[in-house]
């Protein structure tokens, strides 16, 4: 049977690409929004950016762990905004403050929640049309094989 490459050699840097596409999808929508749709939209993304952070990092993870773990990691960022340690690094960096923000804002949970669910849905959608493309020989042949043996 021949080898075939890992899956996270293609899904690393598709992951990679989909993370600079967030940002610039976040970044277009605040040179063309404003106000709710601008604030709750780069919410949202910011799960979605995280998410493909994620993938990145541990491509072999489910896409409802992966999105799981954005959304964990979204929320507990939002809920560090009660402390005083958000702000103050805000204070002295623009970056803290994109990626930390400053102030707790209890309707960016569930922004975040959609952003995770968009995520999971693109993913899931993405792997199962890479399952069904899966070369002769792959795992699904050699399942059929076992189970016809």
């Amino acid at each position: 049977m021949p080898e075939y490459p890992d899956r996270s050699v293609i899904v690393r840097p598709a992951a990679a690409a989909a993370a600079l596409v967030t940002v610039g999808a976040g970044l277009g929508l605040r040179a063309v929004a404003a106000g709710s749709v601008a604030k709750y939209g780069g919410d949202a993304l910011y799960t979605v950016l995280l998410l493909t952070l994620v993938v990145l990092v541990a491509p072999r993870l489910t896409p409802l762990r992966a999105a799981a773990t954005a959304l964990a990691a979204s929320w507990a960022v939002e809920f560090l905004q009660l402390t005083d340690v958000p702000a103050d690094l805000s204070r002295h960096s623009s970056s803290a403050r994109l990626v930390l923000g400053s102030t707790f804002n209890a309707p960016d949970l569930f922004w975040y929640a959609v952003g995770a669910a968009a995520g999971w849905a693109l993913l899931a959608a993405l792997r199962s049309s890479g399952a069904r493309e899966e070369p002769a020989g792959g795992r699904t042949a050699v399942a059929e094989e076992a189970g016809s043996a």
